[in-house]
């Protein structure tokens, strides 16, 4: 299997041969369904665990009494009847189909709407096989539902977190060749490189202009694609990932000739233009035509609605917390130096719409004219979007910066909807050029109070490292992260690390 990679690529060179050497050892993608199938098991064991605590919560809890006729008979046999009907539907809804898991929150709606569904089940086997003589407690069904919702999300959680440990160490990853080397297709293979979450293990390239047995960027040529049938089976490849981009009409026809109906591996299509789709699609077919169209926002759905809520939620307990601490700021920023409290930075949001962000001010009122009388800092400035030891700033405006606390009145700005708490950074309309191909990318999401730049080094960054991180929260956004990235600001803010 893969033990024997190394000994099917001959005259190799030793950079490629140690990559290929160096593979860890990976199930076949197939043995994924092995683990899956695990899963019916454990959530008939949560959901039983469910209804029992929803029963114990019910009847036998002392704050909450029940006046009717209930029986433990009746709802033990119940709950085992119940059992396999809920699994039935988790089964309707995907949830054991490994393409529908380990992947974004999707699969917690799933639950959700699955749990539901569940519930109409309990109310419907009530009818048909409930004793007459007692009814069925709202309260039961109310806490049944809630308790296994909330139950079945944690243990999917849980059980995700232990699938992508297993991937990271090598395990249950589906192994697969780039079909198409050239800069989409080094696009493709940079991002599976850091999502290992994700379980695909990209051993190599197929290509037919570059020479055989050479790397491109770091990855072997692993052959041609009329070679393919047997590089699938050499290899032992579960996917081939094409690239359109990089491959005539009458190649990519080939290759879906020979892999489209039973061809030993699963081929899918990159978008041909990577660079947009990363922002996510839907496909629609009006006339009965595919069509794919572009979301004009990275984050939607369930994502969305998490991301909004802690938003709203943080930002706004935030303010009414810090109301004392903006008023003495405020003071204190009169006091020091003359001009206003407050500074307006014209920003680029989501959409491409410009808003003004609102900080403390940290700088002396001339700022922008002090700039133009000293041409080096203005180029580096607009270098690096930063001036390391600014002579601009203020005897407080260093100590805000230092700690951060020039930033938040933007707390204001998430309230109003043109922030969120984690997000890229704010940039000007000028700096948007600097992101080239990926701009449309950067317009899609909200820029944040902080982010992966903030916990990553904040001002010491490069520019183009800062722009890398924007890129990689945006195409890997999970709430997760975001909350993770709040934690570290936490750490990184008190250190006073990289502020400037």
């Amino acid at each position: 299997m893969t033990e024997s990679i190394s000994r099917n690529v001959p005259n190799q060179p030793l950079t490629g041969l140690r990559t290929v050497l160096t593979k860890r050892w990976t199930l076949r993608s197939s043995d994924i369904r092995y683990l899956v199938a695990l899963l019916p098991i454990l959530d008939a064991f949560f959901v039983g665990v469910s209804l029992a605590l929803a029963y114990n919560l019910r009847f036998n809890n002392p704050w909450w009494s029940y006046q009717g006729r209930f029986s433990a008979v009746f709802y033990s046999r119940l709950v085992f009847g119940l059992i396999p009907i809920w699994i039935a539907i988790f089964a309707l809804y995907n949830l054991y189909h490994p393409d529908y898991l380990f992947g974004g929150t999707k699969e917690y709606s799933r639950i959700f709407n699955a749990s539901t569904f569940g519930l109409m089940s309990v109310v419907l086997y009530s009818f048909l096989f409930r004793d007459m003589d007692i009814d069925i407690s709202r309260g039961w069904l109310l806490s049944a539902w809630g308790l296994s919702t909330s139950i079945l999300v944690i243990h999917r959680f849980a059980f995700r977190r232990l699938v992508y440990s297993l991937r990271c160490h090598g395990l249950f990853c589906r192994r697969v060749a780039i079909v198409g080397a050239n800069e989409e297709g080094e696009a493709i293979w940079q991002q599976f490189r850091v999502a290992n979450q994700a379980g695909i293990d990209v051993i190599g390239f197929v290509d037919d202009t570059r020479p055989l047995n050479s790397l491109f960027k770091g990855m072997p040529i692993l052959g041609r694609t009329l070679d393919l049938k047997n590089l699938v089976h050499q290899y032992d490849l579960a996917e081939l990932i094409v690239i359109p981009t990089a491959l005539s009409r009458e190649t990519l026809l080939d290759i879906y000739r020979t892999f489209g109906t039973n061809g030993g591996a699963t081929v899918r299509l990159s978008p041909g233009v990577f660079e947009l789709f990363t922002t996510g699609v839907r496909v629609t077919e009006p006339g009965n035509v595919p069509l794919v169209e572009l979301n004009k926002l990275r984050i939607t759905g369930v994502d969305a609605v998490l991301k909004q809520a802690l938003d709203y939620v943080l930002s706004a307990v935030g303010l009414i917390m810090l109301t004392p601490l903006f008023l003495l700021l405020a003071v204190a920023i009169k006091l020091d130096s003359p001009g206003l409290a407050f500074h307006r930075r014209r920003v680029v949001g989501a959409g491409g719409k410009e808003f003004d962000a609102f900080k403390f001010r940290t700088m002396r009122v001339d700022a922008d004219e002090y700039l133009k009388r000293h041409p080096e800092l203005e180029r580096e400035f607009r270098e690096t979007g930063k001036i390391k030891d600014d002579p601009r700033i203020t005897r407080l405006g260093r100590i805000l910066r230092k700690t951060s606390l020039d930033e938040l009145p933007q707390l204001i700005n998430i309230l109003r909807g043109e922030m969120s708490l984690v997000g890229p950074r704010m940039i000007t309309q000028q700096e948007v050029e600097k992101f080239g191909k990926w701009q449309h990318n950067r317009m899609t999401v909200k820029p944040g109070l902080t982010g992966l730049w903030q916990v990553s080094g904040r001002s010491d960054l490069p520019y183009s490292e800062r722009a890398r991180l924007d890129m990689y929260y945006i195409r890997n956004y999970t709430i997760w992260q975001d909350i993770r990235i709040l934690i570290g600001t936490v750490n990184v803010v008190l250190r006073g690390r990289g502020a400037y």
